[in-house]
């Protein structure tokens, strides 16, 4: 029954880790952003994040976003510096096309660093796309 459920894959939608200043911390910090470079608006969002590497875990932590508009972005969570030292993986569910998508996203260890930072879609600042 299960493989009877047609989950298409979600195009046009990516998740960046993006280096912004926090004026109130006054330090620079690491961000994770939904963007929607599609035509359309992603409603009753659902993210899951987890980090692991070996026998470390975090906590998973869950997000909800009731809309996406077309062509825009969102801040999802803060990363902090002790979590990028590991695989960070999170898990995207979205409705769109009155159809339920998702995708799966993947920063590998140690690879949000400002060596990788390029220019991303929508977003002014320069960021890191997760896989």
């Amino acid at each position: 029954m299960k493989k009877d459920i047609d989950i298409p894959v979600a195009e046009g939608v990516y998740l960046a880790a993006v280096r912004q200043f926090n004026e109130v911390l006054e330090a620079d910090e690491w961000n994770a952003f939904l963007i929607n470079t599609r035509s359309d608006a992603l409603e009753m969002i659902l993210i899951v994040s987890r980090g692991y590497a070996g026998e470390t875990k975090t906590s998973i932590m869950r997000h909800k976003l009731d809309s996406l508009p077309a062509k825009s972005f969102a801040k999802v969570e803060f990363l902090q510096d002790e979590v990028l030292q590991l695989n960070n993986e999170f898990a995207l569910t979205f409705f769109a096309e009155g159809k339920m998508f998702e995708k799966k996203f993947l920063f590998r260890k140690n690879t949000v660093n400002e060596n990788a930072l390029r220019e991303l879609p929508l977003i002014p600042n320069k960021g890191i796309l997760a896989k």
